[in-house]
């Protein structure tokens, strides 16, 4: 490690640099395809559920019935879609899939209010578990809505919460998304591109030439890895701009130590994508290993689903996952905006996943040639 600062070890670094700034097809690819994927991701990966295609059948044709499909309607949520004439036709479209949603008002809707127990029949198209699951839910919220203005009470809860949503008071669920979205992008760009650029100079001979040189071993790795590292630092201020300008996440933290933080992320997925390169024979085997590793790695990060909804063993296992930690500090910089004080212990488990990746990477490295 005392010849860090050889001349040797910045000849390596600047050959890297050059070779990098010649490729122009790289350095398009490292540009495009994150913004595209951050955009893409961060608008269709949303759970709130809109536009549900509704269909009704109203028998009684009153004042009340009307509001009731009016207050259906207001939000948004569901959306009008046709009006029919009996309840065949109604379930015949759900089961088309030209509805989501279907609600039959019976003739005597009016007197069974007068009788305070009125029933309305739903169709709901169960096909999509979740939306289902939405959906059901929205149409109790409504009705239960509509039942209060009908019915007022005057009668006072004995306990009334009031709820505080700290740190994303809309509930905005971009805000969540956003941050693991960041890190996913990161993961497939750092370990794609690091592996294929070491496996295509082993196709064409030029780290054999490298390990002809009186380099170390780590001093070769290194050379490849802080200048691919730069170049990769611009995908985190892309990625924090349109978080911020597109989908106005906010930033509440330390620049600096989320920068510094992204970087050390950026080093783990280099050296992961080396050592998987370092076990490859080709360009299509990395790709193929990467996804193999990177997919599992997405699924147990909490990137898109939380981990306390995972079962026990898939929590556990995803502490081994430095995309998790890297998500955590994320959402702890720019939500929460703590400090190192908070995310020390991710903080060093970066730091241990890029010593134990680099090594087992230079251990293989001299003897897979």
């Amino acid at each position: 490690m005392l010849r860090l600062f050889d001349n040797l070890f910045w000849t390596l670094v600047t050959k890297e640099l050059n070779q990098l700034r010649r490729n122009k097809q790289l350095i398009i690819m490292l540009i495009i395809p994150p913004t595209l994927q951050l955009l893409l991701y961060g608008f269709a990966l949303n759970p709130d559920v809109k536009n549900l295609k509704l269909g009704v059948v109203d028998y009684a044709q009153v004042e009340e019935s009307r509001e009731l499909l009016t207050a259906m309607t207001s939000n948004n949520v569901f959306i009008l879609e046709s009006t029919l004439t009996n309840e065949k036709k109604l379930s015949r479209q759900v089961e088309e899939g030209k509805l989501d949603v279907g609600v039959i008002i019976p003739p005597d809707f009016s007197r069974q209010l007068i009788r305070k127990s009125a029933t309305i029949q739903v169709f709901i198209d169960g096909v999509n578990a979740n939306t289902a699951g939405i959906a059901n839910n929205y149409i109790n919220q409504i009705v239960q809505t509509y039942n209060n203005r009908l019915v007022p009470t005057n009668v006072s809860p004995t306990v009334l919460p009031k709820f505080v949503f700290l740190y994303n008071h809309g509930l905005t669920s971009s805000w969540f998304f956003l941050p693991g979205i960041m890190g996913l992008v990161l993961t497939l760009i750092a370990t794609l591109v690091s592996a294929v650029i070491v496996v295509r100079e082993k196709d064409v001979g030029t780290l054999e030439q490298l390990l002809m040189t009186p380099a170390a071993n780590w001093e070769i790795l290194v050379s490849k890895m802080l200048p691919l590292s730069c170049l990769l630092s611009g995908d985190i201020l892309i990625a924090l701009t349109l978080a911020k300008v597109v989908f106005d996440v906010p930033f509440r933290g330390n620049f600096w130590l989320f920068f510094a933080l992204s970087n050390i992320y950026l080093l783990v997925g280099i050296s992961l994508g080396i050592l998987l390169a370092t076990i490859s024979r080709s360009q299509e085997q990395v790709v193929l290993m990467s996804f193999f590793i990177n997919l599992p790695t997405i699924q147990t990060s909490g990137a898109i689903a939380p981990v306390e909804a995972m079962p026990s063993f898939l929590q556990f296992l995803s502490l081994f996952n430095p995309l998790r930690h890297y998500i955590t500090i994320v959402r702890g910089i720019l939500l929460k905006g703590v400090g190192l004080d908070v995310l020390w212990i991710h903080a060093l488990a970066l730091i241990g996943f890029l010593f134990v990746f680099l090594a087992i990477g230079i251990n293989r490295f001299r003897s897979q040639l």
